[in-house]
């Protein structure tokens, strides 16, 4: 499975493409639909460009992509930057009244494991985000069940993204959830050949990385993904 990854904390002046409002967002949903993701991952933006859990800004995001795309599953992100305090988090995901397909949960953060109760109990599927083997611990605490297995390597140096793969990799060794490997900034398109290599589900987009893998600018998600599905048929 490859998710597009569409915009993450990315501003416009980083990137001219990155899609930050409904409409853009939607539109961008449908041109890396066509070029063949299975899903998309958005971070939702207030009238401000500012990330956002509000249950209007949720709302306005996850509608319009499922107009101009029905049928595609569409994600969210609950990182504590959006919104720091762990009860906060809860208390909006409690409030949406449009629900995502599914919503990362990064399990080191704190308040983790309840912000991950609270979207199961309104039947939102969870995403683990495991950064680290710190976090495989502290998610293996959970008592709520996990969708699927986020194992995101974050170090920007290709070396040490892939040693954190592995090693993560090696501790989930046995468990159930489908597990999705990717990196970010320069480790992404090394990482996403690992995935690949390993047959695991991945992702891409403008969150991730602005660059080809030959280090020319990416003009827009769409391009990524074609690029990535070009890369893994070969």
């Amino acid at each position: 499975m490859l998710k597009a990854c569409l915009n993450g904390t990315r501003r416009r002046d980083e990137h001219p493409a990155v899609p930050l409002t409904p409409a853009e967002l939607a539109a961008d949903a449908v041109r890396c639909a066509t070029a063949g993701v299975a899903a998309v991952h958005v971070h939702p933006r207030d009238d401000s460009g500012a990330e956002s859990l509000d249950p209007a800004v949720i709302a306005a995001a996850v509608t319009a992509i499922r107009a101009a795309r029905p049928g595609l599953p569409v994600g969210v992100s609950t990182g504590a930057w959006i919104v720091p305090d762990p009860a906060e988090r809860v208390a909006a995901v409690r409030a949406w009244t449009v629900l995502p397909d599914f919503a990362s949960v990064n399990a080191h953060e704190p308040g983790a494991a309840e912000v991950a109760a609270a979207l199961h109990e309104r039947g939102v599927m969870v995403e683990a985000g495991l950064w680290t083997l710190a976090a495989v611990d502290a998610w293996r605490r959970w008592s709520t069940p996990t969708g699927r297995i986020l194992v995101e390597c974050m170090a920007e140096q290709v070396e040490t993204a892939l040693a954190d793969a592995a090693a993560i990799l090696g501790a989930l060794a046995g468990e159930r959830p489908p597990v999705l490997l990717h990196g970010e900034g320069p480790a992404t398109w090394p990482v996403y050949a690992e995935a690949v290599r390993r047959g695991l589900h991945t992702r891409i987009g403008l969150e991730d990385t602005l660059l080809l893998p030959d280090g020319a600018q990416a003009p827009d998600n769409a391009t990524l993904v074609t690029t990535a599905r070009a890369t893994a048929a070969h």
